[in-house]
């Protein structure tokens, strides 16, 4: 019997969500989204109008449709999943929506559904209710390690440089742009390999492994984060991250060397001065078998298992066990 779920979003082109949603199609389960709408840029939030407008269509959506349960991704689509009371909830935060100015709004609607999902123990300890640590998982086939410089090659980075990644938009206050030029710009005057900070966003998903093996370290100066899919992705390729201590960064990164996480700016500084007068590439791929995308999936069956009651069987990908 096929599980049909609604996911409810605030960004269908997330490659994570999206790549969640194809595994979770490719055991079987029918999946159909519903994004908020309206239009939302970096450093923009839709307005309350889009939010409102988005209550008759999920309850319309439900009512027409063949659905075992709502997965809502976000803490603001929340209120819009619980308001049709046909099928169970499932509620996955990301961080910013139990933090930021939607935090009431996640804290209030979390114990209210079936199940709810959280990127990290530290987000856990914050909710005021039940709820299962699971970040999302990425594709380890895809997320791998090759040639540093066949990897720069491709994408037109010299290689007689070093070359720093920071794998979003400039214009996202959250990921603190600023402070990664200020680091890298420290870096560069401080070693005698040039050092470039390489901007990267708004590339096909597909081609974001190849500037990960091309790339000499990840360099994360977010303010604060969930789970970053982009520490995950890196430590698939085995480059070394140097990154300020948010979310479940520092857990991902235990026991990872050449990496550092790190509070204050001469931290930063020193810490990727080291990776890249070091020159090699981490032991990450091993820390981040537990997040791959097959084992993630596997724990999310289950989850949707308990929201339903255990009235339908879902079957498990035994290359995950």
């Amino acid at each position: 019997m096929t599980v049909n779920v609604l996911v409810l979003t605030t960004y269908d082109e997330s490659p994570f969500l999206n790549q969640q949603i194809v595994a979770l199609e490719s055991r079987g389960l029918s999946v159909d989204t519903l994004t908020v709408s309206g239009s939302v840029s970096a450093g923009e939030s839709r307005g309350i109008l889009d939010y409102l407008r988005f209550f008759p269509e999920v309850r319309r959506e439900v009512r027409q449709g063949d659905y075992d349960l709502v997965h809502a991704h976000y803490g603001l689509t929340a209120p819009m999943a619980l308001a049709q009371r046909a099928v169970p909830v499932v509620l996955t935060l990301w961080g910013t929506d139990l933090e930021g100015p939607g935090g009431p709004v996640s804290q209030f609607c979390a114990p209210r559904c079936a199940e709810v999902i959280v990127m990290t123990e530290s987000m856990r300890e914050e909710l005021a209710s039940d709820c299962t640590v699971l970040p999302f998982g990425i594709d380890l086939e895809r997320f791998r390690p090759e040639s540093t410089a066949t990897a720069k090659a491709r994408v037109g980075w010299e290689l007689d440089e070093h070359h720093v990644l920071f794998p979003y938009p400039p214009e996202r206050t959250v990921k603190n742009y600023p402070r990664a030029k200020r680091i890298v710009d420290a870096v560069d005057d401080r070693i005698d390999c040039s050092v470039r900070l390489q901007v990267v966003h708004g590339v096909d998903h597909e081609q974001v492994p190849t500037y990960m093996n091309a790339a000499d370290a990840l360099l994360l100066t977010s303010k604060h984060e969930g789970s970053p899919t982009a520490v995950k992705e890196a430590l698939g390729c085995n480059l070394p991250i140097v990154a300020t201590d948010v979310g479940d960064v520092s857990e991902r990164l235990e026991g990872v060397d050449p990496s550092t996480v790190a509070t204050s700016d001469d931290e930063l500084v020193r810490g990727l001065e080291a990776v890249l007068e070091r020159g090699e590439r981490s032991n990450g791929r091993r820390a981040v078998r537990a997040v791959s995308q097959r084992q993630v999936v596997d724990r999310l069956l289950s989850v949707y298992g308990r929201a339903i009651d255990g009235r339908l069987t879902i079957e498990r990908d035994p290359a995950a066990v």
